[in-house]
Parts: structure tokens; C-alpha cells; sequence
């Protein structure tokens, strides 16, 4: 008897593990650069000889780091092989963005400089152990009620209908229009672009 299959249906990112080296990198990196708060730590519960430390990236969820003080830091590029992991990305605010490059220069950190996403902006450098990080930053704010999520979906359609190559800041300014015309209601029946200037 064939059982029907059923999507095991998520709800967000839980947490993040990673594999770290000694104790002090972890702390240093993602709490002393990128200022992750340090909230959790305990042995990891699976190698006793190991330590599990946490840290909050901003939004409440977790990056985890699993650390032994007998491995040392390698900054040799983690390997990018099929099914593993190229890079994790974590969000900043425009305002961080642009002070970026100058605060990993000041560590002699090497770094992509900025790259154009059309949708956000995004600059690449490595972690201590080799760890491609990416930090991005969004472009535009989602209508109230709606999550980036739904803007992108919603550019993308547009885009798509376009026919252009990739989404940029005119599709998001339209599918932001459009989410809030779809959305939020308003007394007028007529809620086209008007031009009150030319009377």
C-alpha cells in the first residue's frame, strides 16, 4: 500500500551550525565583528570534547558554533564542492553597508567591494577559518503587512512579464505599488496615477 505523500512544511530558518576552531575565534568573529551577541553556550551535547557556542544574528535566530580548542584556524578557502555549503548571507541595514569595506580594510580584511544586485547590495569576504560570508542589503522596505518575501515574488512576476534579464529597483517599486493597491484598501474607486500639478 503507497502512503500519500505529505510536504513536511517549515517555518523559517531554526538555527545555523557551524564547525569552528578554538573557542576565542568564534567569540572574536562573529560577536566582535560582526556584532552577533554571545547568548548561549554549552558542551555539544553529540562530542563532550567539543563546546557549542551561540550567538544571535539579529533577528532572533541562531548561528551555532561547534569549537575544540586543539584546531586552529585555517584560512584556506573552504572547499565549494556540489551539495556544500558556497556562502551564508546576513542581512545588514544600508546604513552598515556602506561602512562595510572601510571596517574590514581597518582589519586587513581582503573583500569583493560592493556588488550590484539590482534588488539589494552585497559585498563577499572570507571568515578566519575560510568561510565565504556574504552581507547583504536590501534595497527597499516591504509594505506594511508584507515581508521581502512577497515583494520579490511580486518583482519577479513583473519581470518576468517584462522580459527583463533581472530584477531591479523598477521592478521593486512596482511590485511594492502593487502589493499595497492589493492590500490596503482605500476609499477612492479610482486609484490610478493622477498628476495634480497639471490643472
Amino acid at each position: 500500500m503507497t502512503q500519500e505523500l505529505r510536504k513536511i512544511q517549515t517555518q523559517g530558518v531554526h538555527h545555523i551550525t557551524l564547525n569552528g576552531a578554538d573557542r576565542q575565534t568564534s567569540i572574536d568573529f562573529w560577536e566582535g565583528v560582526l556584532g552577533m551577541p554571545f547568548v548561549f553556550d554549552q558542551p555539544n551535547l553529540d562530542n563532550p570534547g567539543e563546546g557549542h557556542l551561540y550567538f544571535d544574528p539579529g533577528d532572533g535566530r541562531l548561528i551555532t558554533i561547534f569549537t575544540n580548542e586543539a584546531r586552529t584556524p585555517d584560512p584556506t578557502a573552504v572547499p565549494e564542492a556540489t551539495g556544500s555549503l558556497h556562502h551564508l548571507a546576513l542581512n545588514v541595514s544600508q546604513a552598515s553597508f556602506w561602512q562595510v569595506a572601510e571596517r574590514l580594510e581597518a582589519r586587513g580584511v581582503k573583500h569583493s567591494g560592493p556588488k550590484d544586485r539590482g534588488f539589494m547590495d552585497s559585498i563577499y569576504f572570507r571568515d578566519p577559518l575560510g568561510l565565504r560570508i556574504e552581507l547583504a542589503s536590501y534595497r527597499f522596505e516591504p509594505p506594511e503587512g508584507c515581508r521581502h518575501a512577497d515583494v520579490m515574488i511580486a518583482a519577479h512576476k513583473i519581470r518576468v512579464a517584462r522580459g527583463d534579464h533581472h530584477i531591479d529597483k523598477v521592478h521593486l517599486a512596482d511590485a511594492i505599488e502593487e502589493l499595497v493597491a492589493r492590500r490596503h484598501s482605500s476609499l477612492s474607486d479610482e486609484r490610478s496615477a493622477r498628476n495634480p500639478y497639471d490643472r
